[in-house]
C-alpha cells in the first residue's frame, strides 16, 4: 500500500487539519461518555457544571450561572427549571434585592454533586490513562494555548446573550 493509498483511508479534513479534528473528534467522545454517564444520573450535559459551580459558591444569581458556564440566560433558566422540577436546586429571593433570584443546591442536588465529581474524575483516569506526567502536562500547556485563541475567535458566539 502506497502513502497515497494510506492517506485516501483518512477522512480530508483529519488529514488537512489534524490539530482541529483531534479536538473534535477527542471532544465528541468524551461528551458522548460523559452524556452516558450523566444520563444514568438523571441528567443532561452541562446541569452537572451547574451542580459544580454551586458547589463551589450556592447561592448565585441566574446571570452570574450563565455567565460561569458561558450559555445564554434562557438556556441556564431552562437547565434550572428542569433541575428544580428534580429537587436538585431551588431558587430563593434575595433578601438584598427582592427582584434577584438567587440559585442554592438542595440536598439531593448536594448529594448527585457527589456522584457528578467522581464521573469526572473517573473521565480524567479514562481520558489520560495512556499519558505518562510528561505527555500530560504537555498536552495541558498545549491546550493552555490553543484556549485561548479559540475564545478570542470565537468572540460573542460563546458569550451569553
Amino acid at each position: 500500500m502506497s502513502t497515497d493509498d494510506a492517506d485516501a483511508d483518512i477522512p480530508r479534513v483529519e488529514r488537512d487539519h489534524p490539530v482541529s479534528y483531534a479536538i473534535f473528534a477527542m471532544a465528541r467522545v468524551h461528551r458522548a461518555i460523559a452524556a452516558s454517564r450523566l444520563a444514568a444520573m438523571g441528567l443532561f450535559p452541562g446541569q452537572e457544571l451547574l451542580l459544580v459551580q454551586l458547589g463551589s459558591s450556592d447561592g448565585l444569581p441566574q446571570k452570574a450561572l450563565a455567565r460561569a458556564l458561558r450559555v445564554s440566560h434562557v438556556t441556564v433558566a431552562k437547565m434550572i427549571t428542569r433541575m428544580e422540577r428534580a429537587g436538585l436546586v431551588e431558587r430563593r429571593s434575595s433578601e438584598a434585592d427582592r427582584r434577584l433570584s438567587l440559585v442554592f443546591l438542595t440536598d439531593a442536588g448536594r448529594a448527585l454533586l457527589e456522584q457528578v465529581l467522581e464521573t469526572w474524575a473517573e473521565l480524567e483516569r479514562m481520558t489520560t490513562r495512556d499519558l505518562g506526567d510528561a505527555d500530560r502536562e504537555a498536552f495541558l500547556r498545549a491546550a493552555a494555548r490553543i484556549r485561548p485563541a479559540l475564545d478570542d475567535a470565537a468572540g460573542d458566539a460563546t458569550q451569553p446573550a
